[in-house]
């Protein structure tokens, strides 16, 4: 629904995602996922979610603007 890749969900300032060397950027897509599944705090949030779209909530101007479209 965002149409983003796992990279740009994670928080990538978090000290988990220096610990797991996540910035390797020839780790897989699937790896990626694993990490966010195995420590949910990488990931970005919040996620509004309105219909079948789905923004960030960061910064909060675009939880406003999905909701008003």
């Amino acid at each position: 629904m965002l149409g983003l890749e796992p990279r740009e969900l994670m928080r990538q300032k978090e000290e988990e995602y220096a610990d797991l060397y996540l910035d390797d950027i020839t780790l897989e897509r699937k790896h990626l996922i694993a990490a966010m599944v195995d420590n949910p705090n990488l990931i970005e949030r919040p996620i509004a979610i309105a219909g079948s779209r789905a923004v960030i909530g960061r910064p909060p101007e675009q939880v406003l603007k999905l909701l008003s479209e």
